[in-house]
């Protein structure tokens, strides 16, 4: 019996895992930002500075940065604030931008039906000893929780004819399974988002900087707060939101683990 302990705890370091690491690409993260910048440009330069916007164009031939003076229009005069400007409308895209992203990645991770129904389905059918059918929800569910539950899942079920190991050591064998799944779906639940922290403090910032180089006149209240703020309480709001999505998805993740070891250790003792 003295030897029995040493040979299931070796068994028990050298427990495979079936969670394997996601290859995933975030081209979007440096793309984004270049062809915000880019496209932010393109709007301040040809669309507010289009020479038929102004009373007097300049006709010097300036390419970059023309000198155009006599606004037609109130949103034509964004232009007289200079080159800050696209800087500000590429701040805006990149929110936008990376909104749009998140909610694609967070709708996908959140699966299909209620995240508190699919947990309850999976326990009852684990109180019955199916765990193929367990399986079989997280195969439906889809999302970040099913594939951290089919992981442990998996683990469960090998445990259960495992007969090396003692019943504390199975629970620790699953838990750990359910740690190296929630450890790879977690960071492309964040990815990105401080994109939109970012942003929430240099926004601001941007606006108080072209005051500071007196490139806005006539529309200086735009520089001075108005856009700035506006991208920083969209960012911040949709920082928020994007986050509280993401706890909802982490606790039911938490959820999963407690259930899978608490029902491992009370119905194989």
């Amino acid at each position: 019996m003295a030897e029995t302990r040493p040979t299931a705890t070796a068994t028990a370091v050298r427990s495979t895992t079936s969670v394997q690491p996601k290859k995933s690409s975030n081209v979007i993260a440096w793309l984004a930002p270049v062809l915000c910048l880019v496209l932010g440009y393109v709007i301040w330069r040809f669309i507010l500075g289009n020479p038929d916007n102004f009373t007097h164009p300049d006709k010097s031939g300036a390419w970059f940065w023309p000198k155009h003076e006599g606004p037609k229009g109130g949103l034509v005069k964004m232009y007289e604030g200079g080159i800050i400007v696209p800087i500000l409308i590429a701040n805006l895209l990149v929110v936008i931008t990376f909104v749009i992203e998140r909610l694609l990645t967070i709708s996908k991770a959140t699966g299909r039906g209620n995240i508190a129904e699919f947990i309850r389905k999976v326990q009852f059918n684990l109180a019955n000893k199916d765990v193929d059918k367990a399986i079989a929800e997280c195969d439906r569910q889809k999302g970040s929780v099913g594939n951290v539950m089919k992981a442990g899942l998996r683990k469960y079920k090998e445990m259960i004819t495992n007969t090396e190991l003692a019943t504390d050591q199975k629970v620790l064998n699953i838990q750990k399974e359910v740690e190296e799944a929630t450890a790879l779906e977690l960071p492309m639940l964040e990815k990105n988002l401080v994109f939109l922290s970012t942003i929430a403090s240099v926004a601001t910032l941007l606006g108080l900087l072209g005051t500071v180089l007196g490139m806005i006149t006539s529309f200086s209240a735009l520089g001075e707060g108005d856009s700035a703020d506006a991208t920083k309480a969209l960012s911040v709001g949709i920082s928020e939101a994007l986050y509280n999505t993401i706890d909802g998805i982490t606790y039911g993740i938490d959820e999963s683990g407690f259930t899978l070891t608490q029902s491992f250790a009370a119905n194989y003792k």
